[in-house]
């Protein structure tokens, strides 16, 4: 008998001791973790969806410490109190260019960041100076931030994604089921994300563990 498969939230691990270090990582953790020495006390960590962008930022947000919110929460009238600490603003290319409103209030974020000193880390799928914001003000002060990327994921990352992803669920797999997954699966964060989700909700309506054969079947691998 099959059960009801809930999308039950689950909590990611975001410390430092849960980051793998691969070589498509390497360079982005030693400028989040050189943080001080960031020009002008701000930088932007830019990679594809799901490439470990919110984790290597949590890691950040531990050191000074810092506040982390969503660039959709973004309202002038809170841009005095965050600009008061340091801060992670998350998905700004997504939330802020082409709506007005978002734009004034990022660059007004970015002027008082300037007059406190205090650093700012800004994510998005691709550097600043690409976001294409219609303000002329804030695409100067955009461009001129520094970059961290986040690369694809080699082999030995995409298999510790997959760990992480199903260690998040609280999914006991097997290190040929990772081995499996990681040979056929697509490069990326984003694919190894989709498919353990699949795999979770499949396995609890069938109320079965995830195997190599169920896989298979699930993901038609």
């Amino acid at each position: 008998m099959s059960q009801l498969a809930l999308d039950l939230p689950h909590r990611p691990a975001l410390g430092r001791s849960a980051f793998f270090v691969s070589p498509a990582n390497r360079d982005a953790l030693g400028v989040i973790e050189g943080w001080a020495g960031w020009p002008e006390a701000r930088l932007a960590l830019v990679g594809p969806a799901s490439s470990g962008k919110s984790h290597l930022a949590h890691v950040w947000a531990a050191l000074p410490p810092a506040r982390v919110m969503a660039a959709d929460a973004l309202d002038i009238g809170r841009v005095p109190d965050l600009a008061a600490e340091p801060l992670v603003l998350e998905d700004a290319d997504r939330w802020v260019p082409g709506d007005a409103g978002r734009e004034r209030v990022l660059l007004h974020l970015l002027n008082e960041f300037t007059r406190t000193g205090q650093p700012l880390l800004v994510t998005g799928r691709t550097p600043p100076a690409r976001w294409g914001v219609a303000l002329p003000d804030l695409a100067t002060r955009l461009a001129a931030i520094a970059v961290a990327v986040l690369e694809r994921p080699d082999d030995a990352l995409l298999a510790a994604m997959l760990v992480k992803l199903f260690s998040d669920r609280q999914l006991s797999v097997s290190p040929r089921l990772i081995r499996f997954l990681a040979r056929r699966l697509e490069r990326s964060g984003a694919a190894a994300a989709a498919a353990v989700a699949r795999l979770d909700a499949a396995a609890l309506a069938e109320n079965t563990a995830v195997t190599i054969h169920f896989a298979r079947r699930v993901l038609g691998l």
